[in-house]
């Protein structure tokens, strides 16, 4: 008889008496959302993972245990990362048990990509857009042309320059240097920008009795930590493109959504991604000066909740908080749930991840959320 471990399935936890949960209907309606960056296979070389036994990296133990993991959460709406073999596995796997789903791949030859999965009983896919972060290249050269209309082109600032515009962004790219010289010039943005990282966002009217639209927005931010300036970049698309997205939901369908992002954004807390993620919606204090622009306020449910996790993804290299799930706080929906955690001292961390309890080097992360 085997003694090898299964996959660890923890549970939602009830958000504590509060402002938050004081509000909170007995029968109100409630939709449940987890982001899971799943590691994608392609990653999975042992030479990286040596620490993780041998028999948890292969594909048929891993794509398993990941189905049982994500099963076992009971989610509503599913934001995964590092999504590959999408057509070839879990797209069905994963719609046999009532979810429908979208999906966008990494560009280049990268096989991996982002999707959401949902429930259809639950929601109702109403519209859906792609981000790609290369698109950024584009900006660029329109920069340089001047008949452009920078108006629609422009990322919004907040790296703490209350004179900063897209050309001061752009001039720090330049200015910095790294060892990803395969691809050409780092010092040249339009090569430094390319890092065929993608996102997705989609607009859902919500099968409960106020069939309320929400906003779910699924990313994966580039990963070097020596590339902060491109993961900031990258930050301020995603805002941009997802005001924007809101405005024309509002628009066509003539209502106020709510907005939910997910995702691996490569940021721990405190560091200018992260800082620039919520600087829209400080608990305290006046925004300052140069976060005027910020395009849309969010809040990471975590830190709202209970506080940031010790950490989401967990290798003897790197231990710390990279995903999150951020929503811009309104009267319409608030978390009454988040999915319980380990820390530091639990014995189905030991070692590192992945492992017989985690199939990856992240760990799934939700809450769930009640429309008011």
């Amino acid at each position: 008889m085997s003694t090898i471990p299964g996959p660890l399935c923890r549970k939602f936890i009830p958000v504590e008496q509060s402002e938050i949960t004081s509000v909170s209907k007995v029968d109100g309606f409630k939709f449940r959302l987890v982001s899971y960056n799943i590691l994608a296979q392609v990653y999975v070389k042992s030479a990286l993972f040596p620490h993780s036994p041998s028999s948890c990296l292969k594909w048929k133990a891993r794509s398993q245990a990941i189905l049982t993991v994500l099963k076992s959460l009971h989610a509503d709406f599913f934001c995964i990362q590092e999504l590959d073999e999408y057509d070839d596995f879990y797209k069905g796997n994963i719609e046999n048990d009532g979810y429908s789903s979208i999906y966008v791949k990494r560009s280049g030859q990268k096989r991996d990509g982002c999707g959401i999965f949902y429930k259809q009983n639950k929601a109702e896919l109403i519209l859906e857009e792609k981000i790609d972060y290369n698109d950024l290249v584009t900006l660029i050269q329109d920069e340089a042309t001047p008949s452009t209309d920078k108006s629609k082109l422009a990322i919004p600032s907040g790296d703490g320059d209350s004179a900063s515009t897209n050309d001061d962004l752009f001039s720090d790219l330049e200015a910095k240097s790294s060892s990803e010289g395969d691809r050409g010039d780092p010092n040249d943005p339009r090569v430094r920008l390319k890092r065929d990282c993608v996102g997705i966002m989609a607009a859902f009217k919500l099968k409960g009795p106020s069939q309320h639209l929400v906003i779910v927005a699924n990313t994966h931010i580039y990963w070097d930590p020596e590339w902060a300036d491109v993961k900031l970049a990258q930050a301020k698309y995603l805002l941009s493109r997802l005001a924007e997205f809101k405005e024309t939901v509002a628009r066509k369908f003539e209502c106020t959504p709510s907005v939910i992002v997910a995702g691996d954004f490569n940021s721990v807390p405190g560091d200018k991604v992260y800082q620039y993620l919520i600087s829209g919606n400080p608990p305290v204090a006046p925004l300052p000066e140069f976060l005027e622009d910020v395009p849309i306020p969010l809040c990471s449910v975590y830190a709202y909740t209970r506080g940031e996790p010790q950490f989401t993804n967990c290798t003897p290299g790197f231990t710390g908080t990279l995903d999150y799930i951020l929503f811009s706080p309104s009267s319409d929906i608030n978390p009454v749930s988040y999915l319980e955690l380990p820390d530091s001292k639990s014995s189905d961390v030991s070692g590192g991840l992945p492992n017989s309890y985690h199939p990856s080097d992240h760990l799934p992360i939700g809450a769930e959320f009640e429309v008011v």
